[in-house]
């Protein structure tokens, strides 16, 4: 195998462990700086929760069910705004279309997908927001 040649003042990091969950002694502030910040235009978004059962059941979905809506789910909720998303007045002439807390609907398998702790976050771009909703309970894939 063959070494690579880094430019001078440049290492590779150390190889990265991953962690199931946060540092139990760590602070709120620490354990949320886990989260990406997004930058440009992008939008971080999380996935809402699977229901572990079929609707009006007790009859438990097996766990490559759950992933599979969890992967396909068009409703995302907002956490964090970056700095250009939405500054294009041009494009967005009647301001933004969300704001962090919103709950909003993307098309199937939008954005960039990233776990952290086991929960599904998302990257995407700012005009991939198709509809703001209330209360997406309801909402369902077709």
């Amino acid at each position: 195998m063959s070494e690579i040649i880094l430019p001078p003042g440049i290492s590779l990091p150390k190889t990265i462990e991953l962690a199931a969950k946060p540092d139990d002694a760590a602070d709120s502030e620490t354990k949320a700086s886990s989260l990406p910040v997004p930058s440009g235009y992008k939008l971080l978004c999380i996935v809402p929760d699977v229901r572990e059962t079929f609707d009006n059941s007790e009859i438990l979905k097996a766990e490559s069910m759950m992933r599979g809506e969890e992967h396909g789910t068009a409703v995302l909720a907002v956490l964090r705004v970056g700095p250009d998303a939405y500054k294009d007045t041009a494009k967005f002439p009647s301001g933004p279309w969300c704001k962090a807390g919103d709950f909003v609907l993307v098309r199937t398998y939008s954005g960039t997908r990233v776990k952290i702790y086991g929960k599904e976050f998302r990257l995407i771009n700012d005009d991939q927001v198709e509809a703001v909703v209330d209360d997406p309970r309801g909402i369902s894939r077709v």
